[in-house]
């Protein structure tokens, strides 16, 4: 897709921003007031408002590369995906974060691979932030387990995993705990399109339409 396209894209969607311009100007008067923080997976497979199928003013989002959240600490350098939850919680007070992973994610993968280009030295630190889960995926099958399992089953550990970080945040601890706010690890297969819910009582991932059909 070359530029041409995508200024062809935008010319669609002024399309629909005409036909829509009412509630979306009233998004620039009132101001965005989502209801949910969705962190994801930069992979350019992986689009939360085509998912969703959600509105604009729907889903406040913050993706990187393997959906990682970063514990909190104000001295360490991962500002960017710190700055991102704590808006959403504090300013915005979402009522839902959803932390959400993917099959065939390159960072999980790139987990059980040794990065030696140089040129990939944020990536190589970034990255630390999934080793937990490696770690307990190799625990639990075994170092030689089949690729894919390991890989799949260390794609939903790191939702787990990020789950448990996020949580070390004062203001995310603090409304969870109120129970204001919620919190929820999801699983998007990228082969079929469905979507897995980790259910936190059953220690497993079950398909989320199964969670719409309870409520």
């Amino acid at each position: 897709m070359n530029l041409q396209e995508y200024a062809k894209g935008n010319e669609l969607f002024r399309t629909y921003f005409k036909k829509n311009k009412e509630s979306l100007l009233e998004l620039v008067k009132s101001g965005q007031s989502p209801k949910a923080l969705f962190i994801g997976c930069s992979d350019s497979r992986v689009i939360p408002d085509m998912m969703l199928q959600t509105n604009p003013g729907d889903l406040f989002v913050i993706r990187n590369v393997g959906n990682l959240v970063p514990p909190y600490k104000p001295d360490e350098d991962f500002h960017a995906t710190a700055s991102g939850i704590e808006y959403a919680v504090s300013v915005l007070k979402v009522q839902e974060i959803i932390i959400c992973g993917h099959t065939h994610c390159g960072a999980c993968e790139h987990l059980f691979e040794a990065i030696e280009d140089k040129s990939l030295i944020h990536t190589k630190k970034w990255l630390e932030l999934g080793e937990n889960a490696k770690k307990s995926a190799i625990l639990s099958l075994g170092a030689n387990a089949p690729k894919d399992e390991l890989l799949r089953l260390t794609e939903k550990l790191s939702v787990i995993n990020q789950i448990d970080n996020i949580l070390t945040y004062p203001s995310v601890k603090k409304y969870f705990e109120d129970g204001s706010l919620h919190i929820h690890g999801w699983c998007y297969d990228i082969e079929t399109g469905k979507i897995e819910y980790y259910n936190a009582d059953t220690y497993e991932f079950l398909p989320l339409k199964e969670l719409v059909l309870q409520n």
